[in-house]
């Protein structure tokens, strides 16, 4: 019995003389998948705080930017540098300049600056906002056209008024504007140092003075009351003997003060005051300087 015979094979399809071929033709073009793959960056570009995506084969920051369509001016900042390669997920950060005029307690000055807020801006320029009065708040955008602010620190100053001394923490624009927030009122004739509209800044004195009615002879003027002073208590505003007691340059006892209309205590006011209410009590003794002054009296007539 004759064995069964097997069925022909069907030709196979890769076998074709062209299948080398068409297999060379696809591994290269995968290939050319995977290499576009890795060749393509997706980076992300931050332009003054708003984020674009950016999908490229830019090999440097400048490259990106360049693709991005965001031009970069000589006094913007750019991180990192624009000469820096790039890899996938990189962000570049954009900050733009802008112009920021500063009016500083009065003093003006023109800045560039990077930051989008006021408060930013400040800090930028080793400023804190909470440190004084500013014109806009913090948090006030500054556009890339610049803007102007106006900014007064919190300063020590100190205000003499009579018998009252004050210590003001103050962002005031003028001397004016602290006697009035200290409530410090101002009568007819009342004399005022520095001027009303001066800057008080950081350590101002300011002295309030009564009105001084009673004018002070020329041949009273001429005598030497720096010597008088010097003498009695080595020119020293605050002096103080406890043994009268005595007060100030000229060592006043507080009756003799009040008698020529002095206010307070002798040793709280300035030289000018203290000169004068003197010059005055010797107009009104006459010129007996004996009973106020009696051991240093004789330097008046002293050559000044």
């Amino acid at each position: 019995m004759r064995g069964k015979r097997r069925a022909p094979r069907p030709p196979i399809p890769w076998r074709s003389p062209w299948t080398p071929v068409v297999c060379l033709v696809g591994t290269v073009a995968l290939g050319g998948i995977i290499v576009v793959s890795i060749l393509v960056k997706d980076v992300v570009v931050v332009v003054d705080g708003k984020s674009m995506a950016v999908r490229g084969f830019a090999g440097t920051v400048h490259e990106v930017l360049d693709e991005a369509g965001v031009s970069v001016g000589h006094a913007d900042v750019v991180r990192p540098s624009e000469q820096e390669a790039v890899a996938d997920g990189t962000t570049i950060e954009v900050r733009r300049a802008r112009p920021f005029t500063l009016t500083l307690d009065g003093r003006t000055t023109e800045h560039l600056v990077t930051a989008t807020n006021v408060g930013d801006a400040l800090a930028e320029l080793a400023l804190t906002p909470a440190a004084g009065k500013l014109s806009a708040p913090p948090s006030h955008v500054v556009p890339l056209s610049g803007m102007s602010i106006t900014f007064y620190t919190r300063r020590k100053v100190y205000v003499v008024a009579g018998a009252n001394r004050v210590t003001s923490r103050t962002t005031a624009r003028t001397v004016r504007e602290v006697l009035r927030r200290e409530r410090v009122t101002l009568g007819r004739g009342y004399q005022v140092t520095p001027p009303l509209s001066s800057f008080p800044k950081d350590g101002t004195v300011i002295t309030v003075i009564p009105p001084r009615t009673i004018p002070i002879e020329p041949d009273v003027l001429a005598l030497n009351w720096r010597a008088l002073a010097e003498c009695e208590a080595h020119g020293d505003l605050e002096a103080y003997n406890p043994n009268g007691p005595y007060y100030g340059m000229y060592q006043f006892s507080l009756p003799m003060w009040r008698v020529v209309g002095g206010m307070g205590l002798p040793s709280s006011w300035p030289e000018e005051e203290q000169t004068y209410r003197a010059q005055l009590l010797y107009q009104r003794v006459s010129g007996r300087w004996q009973g106020q002054w009696p051991n240093c009296g004789a330097y008046l007539f002293h050559d000044t």
